[in-house]
């Protein structure tokens, strides 16, 4: 039978420094800072939300950087414990979806009831990102006190996971040794050690204009892009059959279709906008190449047509080997703190975690209180306030016992 580590003095002072209260509050204020991505005319996207956090951290005796990944979108940076060391990599966004329709409570609220916190971002992931601040600021006061070693553990609060990556991006490209990294996306608390990236492919078929009055003497752009949608249907459905073992099919969707001027004219253009799922190991280009050949195959010019497409938006999946120290550690850590005891698994979704795994061999696991299937970019998202504490302790334990 698996027994669990004796804790040391620093792990138990550290829980006990943990105050589901005061994470509460803390993603309560972070939710009242709306941060949609895209954000509504004329505001920041991030701004005021990283004001906030870096606030928040520095009252707690967090060493604080903002660097800007982009003009007026920032990226937060807190550490605790020594900087000269590698160490554990708390990797989260401060951009949310758009509020949309449907709430129920105040959308930027932060309301509490029944035991949670209701807003937009609480669980994706504001809500993480208050558990990993807390959990730092405990981890830094239990070593003040028991005179133990700090752990060296950084917070990423980066800018626009939601639409193209841009501060995990700035992030990476800004160096940085990390032994481990641990998302704290929404996933009900179990340990994720596979993940599917995303990728968005842009098509344009373009044709000539012509009156609907003599359609032939114009070249049907809809026309073109329905052959190529159709075909990208059948490529989606050959997939299904070569899946995965934790993470599924990859996934092709066509999303957006734009085209035309009006229903009494030949359209000579059609814009279509393609998500695809990507497996860990594959690429944006590929994928990207792949639409390409389908383009090619279709022969559209036989009809008057010509098409273009290119790679938009590019987001790598990732996959950290079952038996690897820091699925093992977190995993157990969690159960530890009080997460239910479920196997080790996969996510369909997508998060920045591939970028630090790609582009700086850092191993990744996603592990983080709500839920991405029954909360995140739904209205009335809320997020358990014990699941928040658990968050928090198992990222404290999770720090100390990677680092030691």
């Amino acid at each position: 039978m698996r027994t669990e580590p004796a804790r040391t003095d620093l792990e138990e002072r550290a829980l006990a420094l943990i105050d589901p209260a005061e994470i509460t509050d803390l993603t309560r204020e972070l939710v009242r800072c709306g941060s949609e991505n895209p954000p509504p005319a004329g505001t920041d996207v991030e701004s005021a939300v990283a004001g906030v956090l870096a606030a928040a951290c520095e009252a707690r005796g967090l060493d604080v950087r903002v660097e800007e990944a982009a003009p007026g979108r920032p990226n937060l940076i807190a550490r605790a414990g020594p900087s000269d060391v590698p160490g554990l990599l708390l990797l989260a966004h401060t951009d949310t979806v758009p509020i949309g329709d449907g709430w129920t409570v105040p959308p930027l609220g932060g309301t509490v009831s029944g035991g949670r916190v209701y807003g937009r971002g609480t669980t994706d992931m504001k809500g993480g990102i208050a558990a990993s601040v807390v959990a730092m600021a405990a981890l830094r006061r239990a070593a003040a006190e028991t005179g133990a070693h700090p752990p060296p553990v950084t917070l990423a609060a980066v800018a626009d996971e939601e639409e193209t990556g841009i501060g995990a991006r700035a992030f990476t490209a800004s160096g940085g040794r990390y032994t481990a990294a641990i998302v704290p996306e929404p996933t009900e608390m179990q340990t994720i050690r596979a993940c599917r990236g995303d990728c968005y492919v842009e098509v344009e078929v373009h044709g000539t204009a012509a009156h609907a009055g003599d359609p032939d003497t114009g070249a049907n752009a809809i026309y073109g892009a329905a052959r190529f949608i159709e075909a990208v249907r059948a490529l989606h459905e050959d997939h299904r059959a070569r899946p995965h073992p934790l993470l599924g099919p990859k996934t092709w969707n066509v999303g957006l279709v734009h085209g035309g001027s009006g229903t009494a004219v030949v359209p000579d253009g059609c814009r279509i906008s393609v998500d695809r799922r990507l497996l860990p190991g594959e690429t944006g280009a590929g994928a990207a190449a792949e639409l390409a050949e389908i383009l090619a195959a279709l022969r559209l010019d036989d009809l008057g047509l010509t098409a273009t497409s290119w790679l938009a938006m590019e987001m790598p999946g990732f996959e950290t080997p079952a038996d690897h120290p820091l699925v093992r550690t977190a995993h157990a850590a969690s159960v530890t703190a009080g997460a239910p005891a479920r196997e080790v698994g996969g996510w369909t979704a997508a998060c920045d975690g591939g970028f630090v795994a790609r582009d700086m061999g850092v191993p990744a696991i996603v592990l983080g209180p709500g839920s991405v299937v029954d909360q995140a970019h739904r209205p009335d998202e809320s997020v358990s306030i014990d699941e928040l504490a658990v968050a928090a302790r198992t990222y404290a334990l999770s720090a100390v016992r990677l680092t030691a």
